[in-house]
Parts: C-alpha cells; structure tokens; sequence
C-alpha cells in the first residue's frame, strides 16, 4: 500500500507524471527484495512458534523471536548499505535508464527509500510474530497505522511543499518508523511467551529450524524479483522497438503503465496473502496439535475464499480498467498512455481466479511444513513461466506478448498446483478416516 499510495499521488502531480510513474515502478522490486528476507524470518518464526506453542515448547518460541530480531536487524543494515553502494547498476537492472528523466526520479526516490530499509524490514517480520502471539488486531493496526501515516504526508510534501520523489519516499519512511515501534513496543509485552535478554542470544541451529519454515515465503518473493527484472528489462527493449513507445517523449509510457497494472494486482493479491498469511498460525498449532481434520477443513475454506477474490478482482479489471487508470493521473497523459493501459489491465490480470488460488496453496504448504512441495509451486510459477514467457512471447508478439506472458504463467502454474492440492488432501484426509474407525469402534 505505501507503493501504491506514492504512486498515485506522483501520477497526479504535472510535475511527476508518468516519469514519476515510471520511477516508482523500477523502485518497486527493490522495496520487495527486502521484503523476501523480512517474510523469511518473519513467517517462518511464525510457523515455529505457533507449533511450539501448539506442542507446549514455550522456552523454544521465546528464543526463536529473539533470534529472528536480531537476524532481521543485521540483514537489514547489510541491504541498506549494499542499495547505496550500488545504485546505479541496481536501478539499471530494472530499466531506470529508460530515459534520463526516469532514472533521475528513480535514483531520487531509492536514496530515501534505502535509507528506511531497517525500519520497513522490522515492522514486516513482526508482523506474522505478532499474530502468532494470538494479536491479530494489534498486527494490522501496526500496519494500518503506518500505511495511513504515508496517505497524509504524501500529499502534504508532494503538492504544497512540492518534494517531488523525495517527498514521497520520506512520507513512506516516516509510516515505515512508525509501524517499526509500535512493533517494537509489542513484542516487549508479549501474551504466550515473555522474551528474555537469554532470547536474544545467537543460536544458529535454532535459527536454520525456523529459517527454513520460512524459506518457501523468501523465494515466493524474491523469485516475484527475478520476474519483475525480466518483465521490466523486455518492455524497455520492446517498447523501443515500437513504432509508438520507441518515440523519446513516450518511451516510459510502457513501464509506467506496467507498473500500475502490477501495483493492482498487489492490492488482489495481498488480499490473496493476508488470507492465506492468517492461516498459518491456526494450522500451524493444529498439526502440532494433531488435528489434521481441521487443517483439512481450513484449507478447503482457504482455497473457496481465494477463488472468490480472484473472481471479484478480475471482474473490475475486466469492466472498469478506464476508471483503474485514471487513478493513476491518466488526465495528464497522451491517449497512447490510456490505450496501453486499458489494454494491459485486461489482458494481463485476466487470470487472477488463478493466480489468487495459486498463491493461497503454496503459503498453505509452507504452514503444513510441507517445504519442497511449496517451493517447486512457488519457483515455478516466478522462476520457471515467470521469467520465460515474458522472455520468449514477445519475440513473436512484441509487446502484447509481455501482456500474454502474465495469464498464460498462471495458467500452467494452477495444473501444477491442482497435484499439490490432491495431494495434500490425501495427506490431512487420513486422520479423518482414522477418528472414524475409532468413533465405529
């Protein structure tokens, strides 16, 4: 949300535009690498101190929080100072260099950006601690809070103190600082378990059992990463092949638009994630429990609530992809730039019943331990379609191939995924038939 709001607020500042667009969209994967090894820590000592909760191992979930805030802090720093050390080749690699207007918005924008790095890591991996502390309510206020914070900011320092990229990027932090003390403040007087200064002592057989529940949500991301760079490298180079785009004063119009395409589908499936995110707790202490009937149970409630908000998502795309965009300050634009867009929302998000059951069943995997099975689902999906179909369908339809890639990689992902699900049925169905035969008995 704090992407997305920076986004629409530079998209209707004149002196933004679709270069402030443009910028945003090439800053965007960077914000989610960091968010890759926030969510690894984050959900995986969710998942460990949930089952250890469930099991009653409390001296276990106290030193594994300990040890994911102490990791996350380190890793935090360390990313902060390889963004700024590397900038220019970073942003590059995410086609800042469209043009020179793009680039100098970009490298704006990241410098702030980098710099509430540790802030934004730390209030995202507690996030999923906090819930599995049995506080829901008080994780998306954290939230919620900060998000807010940067909806009033961003118009204040973007319009009357006209900040530009700066304002935006400092509007984000300062929800970011924000979110990252109330955190902070929680986790001091926490309910299930009470953290210890033993808490935070490093203990790395006890980090790798906690790091590797939480695996499956690293390459679910970073993987996102990896396809963003690919997407975003092959509507440069098409775009500047086009007969339209590959005009000067319209060659960001592509990335710009792309990026507010993929900034809806981030509202759709952060929805898809809370679900499924919400889940893992509550399956976790189940199958620590021994309850599998009621894992079996929630999944099947997982993946009907998945499918309804795909359904839902694709039906405004697919009607109202004009109003979408004027959201994002089509006003200001060419009709080149409104006609590329309508366009993409249609095409591309065109599948999203998919790709909201697909997400849904892999974060599930991840919750039921079942590790392997939800990486090949995840890797195949970002890794394998994700990266190659926007690779290879352009060289036979240029740009509309780029559109094509995004429905036809969830197409192929969901009949991987059908395997995992049957499976997984199979798998929590077996203690049903057990309760049965005891109850006959």
């Amino acid at each position: 949300m704090y992407n997305i709001v920076d986004q629409i607020f530079i998209a209707n500042a004149s002196y933004l535009g679709s270069y402030g667009n443009a910028a945003n969209t090439v800053v965007f994967p960077l914000t989610v690498a960091a968010l890759s090894i926030a969510v690894m820590i984050g959900d995986g000592c969710c998942a460990f101190v949930s089952i250890s909760l469930g099991a009653g191992r409390k001296e276990d979930a106290h030193r594994s929080i300990g040890n994911a805030v102490v990791l996350c802090i380190l890793l935090s720093i360390l990313l902060t100072a390889v963004y700024l050390l590397f900038m220019e080749p970073t942003l590059t690699m995410f086609g800042g260099k469209v043009n020179l207007e793009t680039y100098a918005c970009a490298r704006e924008y990241f410098f702030w950006i980098a710099l509430g790095i540790p802030f934004y890591m730390f209030g995202q991996a507690a996030n999923p601690i906090i819930r599995s502390d049995g506080s829901p309510k008080f994780a998306m206020f954290s939230t919620v809070i900060g998000a807010v914070t940067n909806l009033i900011l961003d118009p204040i320092f973007i319009f009357p103190l006209k900040m530009g990229m700066m304002g935006a990027a400092v509007a984000t932090v300062a929800g970011q600082i924000l979110t990252a003390v109330l955190s902070a403040w929680y986790l001091c007087h926490m309910k299930a378990v009470k953290l210890e200064r033993d808490s935070f002592r490093f203990r790395g057989g006890l980090m790798k059992r906690f790091l590797v529940l939480g695996i499956t949500s690293f390459l679910a991301q970073i993987s996102l990463v990896i396809s963003m760079a690919a997407v975003q490298n092959m509507c440069t180079k098409y775009a500047a092949m086009d007969p339209v785009f590959g005009q000067p004063e319209y060659s960001q119009i592509p990335l710009a638009v792309l990026g507010i395409v993929m900034k809806f589908f981030q509202i759709a499936i952060s929805v898809a994630v809370g679900i499924a995110a919400g889940c893992i707790p509550v399956a976790g202490y189940n199958i620590g429990a021994g309850r599998k009937d009621r894992a079996r149970k929630l999944f099947t409630y997982l993946l009907a609530a998945e499918a309804a908000v795909g359904v839902i998502a694709t039906l405004i795309v697919e009607f109202f992809p004009a109003q979408l965009i004027g959201i994002f300050g089509a006003a200001n634009e060419s009709a080149y730039y409104t006609e590329f867009a309508v366009k993409s929302f249609r095409i591309y998000l065109c599948m999203m019943v998919l790709a909201m059951v697909n997400k849904g069943t892999f974060i599930y995997l991840q919750a039921l331990g079942r590790v392997l099975a939800s990486t090949v689902v995840s890797m195949t999906r970002e890794i394998v379609f994700g990266v190659a179909l926007p690779v290879i369908l352009p060289i036979f339809f240029g740009l509309d191939g780029l559109l094509y890639s995004f429905p036809a990689a969830d197409i192929l992902t969901f009949i991987l995924a059908l395997v995992f699900i049957r499976e997984t049925y199979g798998i929590l169905g077996k203690q049903n038939e057990k309760r049965q035969e005891l109850a006959v008995e």
